[in-house]
């Protein structure tokens, strides 16, 4: 039997004997709370083998069998066989029941990842009785969808992949400068206007390269509930981000008013073609707040509550010089009694946090919102390293790790001259592994509102599914492992049995048409000779 987990889970005992058979009298017993993993078995196992799987009584034989057992921790589980070659998944709540289905796929093998029948319409594995729970409750991806748009079922996917890591939120990066990705009715040339750009920068900002097509594309409202409701049967919930006051060309773009008019000619500004931070933010006035407080009010229909407790605001990088100039601006400063625009920054955060709070959401913001003063129920993505985290969980409040210098994807994997568009610090799956969410300087107390890590990706230099498959595969797999297994100190955690394990894994990914890099560099169509990166020498700083 293959025990080659990915996440490892806590405790996994092998007695090697006959186990779990699955064939064409397999059955599903589904306990009440555990409807969506049976659904999710009968299509996934369902098609990769040509089983019916039907509903079968508690005492039948080769049956796959779902409990809930509250004793467990909620997202934690149980999977073990019995000797009528069934197998038995009791999870602490339905997402642990749900993450133990995701291990019986593992252990079925990697034919148990296609869509339809490859290599038979049978499997088994030996006996098994495994523990496991995840480490921490919030275990993300963010996927940045402004910079270069993925159709509606290139996202789906990603959720599937997700699952398939157990991984529990995806941070759904909607509006930048350079796109804004979902519809909102009463705003209509947000998307009319603001989700296409003419051209399209190629390769890093120094490149002189440009992509003269058009690009861009969003999301309906329908599009949204879709994959909301997509997420929500596979026990992800969606962080959706809509970047202010910065990042926010594209928004200003469609609607001039909404920026510095007494600064820069708004009216000639349109959706921006390059990378980089852009000195065009929003104008701190009444009538951006009500503008915004539009747009957040559709938001909120289409991310219930249950499925997106916290809302992103984004805040990073807003440069303050078109505040610096504009007359409204520094009357704005004067009127509320502010020190100055990053406190004015302050002010704008504190806005929505207390909207949002007011509808019973959680504001949640890159860790530039703790400049000025941050909200009480606020949490914080800590993106420039350790030190906006450390800051704002020794303050009381929530934190997300993400730093860049650790898991954004979107930095090379590799220093050799093939890497396509090299950007950032070389991040090999090795070093992704040795990442440590919880730097040992917190209290305890403040390791506490660690609520998790995440990991990010920026695609500027990704235009299609298959460069984002490139630069997250295979480091999500290490990246999971780190969010959802106890692992030891990141000196002692043992990669080479995770490298062992991942040769199973490769063969997953493969099943699942996954474009990642292989261990021996990029294939021949994944590079990209001649396009400038902006790759950046020696060991990224703890900061």
């Amino acid at each position: 039997m293959n025990m080659d987990l990915i996440p490892a889970p806590v405790r996994a005992g092998d007695q090697g004997r006959c186990g779990f058979v699955l064939d064409a009298s397999t059955t599903i017993t589904a306990a009440p709370g555990t409807g969506s993993t049976e659904r999710w078995l009968r299509t996934t196992l369902g098609a990769a083998f040509g089983l019916p799987l039907a509903p079968g009584g508690e005492g039948a034989a080769r049956a796959i069998r779902l409990r809930v057992d509250p004793a467990l921790a909620s997202e934690g589980y149980r999977l073990t066989t019995t000797p009528d070659e069934s197998v038995v998944i009791t999870g602490g709540g339905p997402a642990g029941v749900f993450w133990g289905a995701q291990t019986l796929r593992q252990l079925i093998g990697p034919e148990a990842f296609r869509r339809a029948p490859g290599g038979g319409s049978t499997a088994a594995f030996g006996f098994t009785d495994i523990e496991d729970r995840p480490r921490f409750g919030w275990r993300g991806l963010m996927l940045d969808v402004s910079r270069h748009f993925l159709p509606k079922d290139d996202v789906l996917r990603y959720l599937d992949l997700l699952a398939a890591h157990k991984l529990n939120v995806f941070h759904f990066h909607l509006t930048d400068d350079q796109g804004w990705r979902v519809e909102i009715k009463r705003y209509p040339r947000l998307t009319e206007v603001g989700a296409w750009r003419s051209r399209t920068k190629y390769g890093h900002r120094a490149s002189e390269l440009w992509d003269e097509t058009p690009h861009g594309g969003y999301y309906t409202q329908d599009d949204i509930r879709e994959i909301v409701a997509y997420a929500a049967e596979r026990h992800i919930r969606v962080v959706p981000e809509i970047d202010i006051p910065g990042h926010s060309q594209a928004a200003i773009s469609a609607y001039p008013e909404l920026g510095n008019t007494d600064v820069v000619d708004t009216a000639a500004l349109t959706v921006w073609d390059t990378w980089g931070v852009n000195p065009n933010v929003l104008a701190p006035s009444d009538h951006t707040l009500r503008f915004f407080e539009g747009v957040f009010e559709e938001l909120l229909e289409l991310f219930p509550a249950a499925t997106s407790p916290f809302i992103h605001v984004g805040g990073d990088e807003c440069p303050k010089d078109q505040w610096k100039q504009s007359p409204a601006a520094q009357a704005r400063i004067k009127e509320l009694g502010l020190a100055d625009e990053d406190e004015l920054q302050s002010w704008f955060i504190r806005h929505f946090d207390s909207w949002l709070t007011a509808r019973g959401r959680r504001l949640i913001g890159w860790d530039e919102i703790l400049e000025g003063g941050l909200a009480e129920g606020a949490a914080v993505s800590s993106w420039r390293g350790y030190a906006g985290g450390i800051a704002a969980a020794e303050a009381g409040h929530d934190v997300v790790m993400c730093p860049e210098q650790q898991v954004y994807l979107d930095h090379r994997q590799h220093g050799g001259p093939d890497e396509p568009m090299p950007i950032g610090y070389v991040r090999t799956l090795e070093d992704v592994y040795r990442f440590e969410p919880v730097p040992p300087a917190l209290s305890d107390t403040a390791a506490r509102h660690v609520l998790g890590t995440q990991a990010n990706v920026w695609t500027e230099v990704m235009q299609n599914r298959a460069r984002v498959d490139y630069q997250v595969f295979p480091r999500l797999a290490a990246f999971a492992e780190v969010a959802w297994s106890a692992l030891p100190a990141p000196a002692d955690r043992d990669f080479a049995d995770f490298e062992r394990r991942m040769g199973t894994h490769y063969a997953r990914l493969d099943a699942l048409g996954v474009d990642y890099r292989p261990q021996g560099g990029p294939l021949p169509w994944q590079r990209r000779p001649g396009i400038l990166g902006r790759p950046i020498e020696g060991t990224p700083p703890n900061v």
